[in-house]
């Protein structure tokens, strides 16, 4: 099998691909090259780099492409909706950057609350200013973050436990055993020193009528997605006062090469500090990163794993549908299986998932999921199949 690399991976990626005994190709190809020669690769793996449209996905499904992945978070970068139509698994490799982000989250707030940026341009400008830049500690205020996921969890960790601080929250999926203290959006924005942005997507999660629901003395932490502030709605917040502060990472409109001029109304306000997409961009991350999503492929193309899939269910439980198991001893020889689906099929039950394991030289062990129940009497067909040894149910 054979991965082309359109972005690159760091050594410890390609290490993992060379276990496996999976062939890794590194060199870029500009859009017409990919759309050419994409056919030949097993799997796609791009960073933020490359775009995959329609046109590679299309281009791959009539050969050999089974998977793209994208090693990182987000994959914007990726038509997702294409790869679904053609039958292509997109995998991402969200955990690698956890920390990452975490830490950066931290250290936004730390520099907002201390200006420790203003007082580093003052003086590599020359001049020294201390009164004018008092701030105030991270330690026994209160943390709001709108987004609980892994980023959001970590952040709260580090939170409580190296500055003791209270961390309140809001998620759709609420996770009880993370520690934080679930509340409304509208009680997280009004109880929060400090409001912290972890929830990805497209949609504005911070806008005019939540600022206003804030403390004027709270901060704004944004290390997910540009888009996900109103930047005109926090620009006229800013500067009229509404809250306190604005430290960010992300913008919804970010320079596409390395020292182009970065233009945003942020630039004029003395209460924002500004990052430049800097999330994930350690060399710890990268790493983790690259491994993360070398598993995660190799783990796909070699045994059917569907782990970090973004459009299609990691597990049968994601789909949300009611699932029977049926557990079938047999003999570890051809034909088996073609026997016990056709009883199955013959009886309008549809399999969901199969998993098969020996259980002892020359038998198995197969857990079929199906989607509907299996009677008594469909149970005595298949214990009359050739080579099956019991069926339970």
């Amino acid at each position: 099998m054979k991965v082309l690399l359109n972005d690159g991976l760091e050594m410890e990626g390609l290490k993992l691909f060379k276990e496996a005994g999976i062939e890794t190709d590194t060199k870029k190809r500009d859009l017409p090259a990919l759309i050419k020669e994409i056919a030949a690769y097993d799997a796609l793996i791009v960073r933020s780099a490359t775009k995959v449209t329609r046109e590679v996905i299309q281009a791959g499904a009539k050969g050999k492409l089974k998977i793209i992945g994208r090693a990182g978070v987000g994959y914007d970068n990726i038509d997702v909706a294409a790869a679904s139509e053609f039958g292509i698994v997109v995998k991402s490799a969200p955990y690698g950057s956890t920390n990452a982000v975490a830490e950066l989250t931290i250290g936004l707030m730390l520099a907002i609350s201390r200006n420790t940026p203003q007082a580093h341009h003052a003086l590599k400008s020359g001049v020294w200013i201390k009164k004018k830049l008092e701030g105030k500690e991270l330690a026994y205020k209160t943390l709001g973050l709108l987004g609980c996921g892994r980023i959001g969890q970590k952040v709260a960790q580090i939170a409580k436990r190296g500055f003791d601080m209270e961390v309140i929250g809001y998620d759709i999926k609420p996770c009880f055993e993370s520690g934080i203290k679930f509340l409304t959006k509208q009680e997280v924005l009004q109880k929060a020193d400090y409001i912290s942005i972890h929830t990805g997507g497209k949609d504005i999660i911070v806008g005019e009528e939540d600022l206003a629901l804030m403390k004027k003395t709270a901060y704004v932490i944004n290390t997910s997605r540009g888009s996900n502030v109103d930047e005109a709605a926090i620009y006229k917040a800013l500067k009229q006062g509404t809250i306190a502060g604005y430290a960010t990472d992300v913008y919804s409109d970010e320079p596409k090469v390395e020292g182009a001029e970065f233009q945003s109304k942020l630039r004029e306000l003395d209460n924002v500090i500004l990052s430049s997409h800097l999330g994930a961009s350690t060399q710890e991350a990268q790493r983790e990163t690259s491994t993360e999503i070398a598993r995660v492929v190799s783990s796909y193309l070699l045994g059917g794993d569907f782990t970090n899939a973004v459009n299609a269910g990691e597990s049968i439980e994601v789909e949300e549908k009611p699932v029977y198991t049926l557990f079938i001893h047999h003999r570890d020889v051809p034909g088996v299986f073609a026997n016990i689906d056709k009883v199955l099929a013959d009886n309008n039950i549809n399999i969901r998932a199969n998993y098969s394991r020996q259980i002892s030289n020359g038998y198995a062990i197969s857990v079929y999921v199906l989607h509907q129940k299996v009677t008594s009497e469909i149970v005595d067909e298949l214990k009359a199949v050739p080579n099956v040894c019991n069926v339970r149910f």
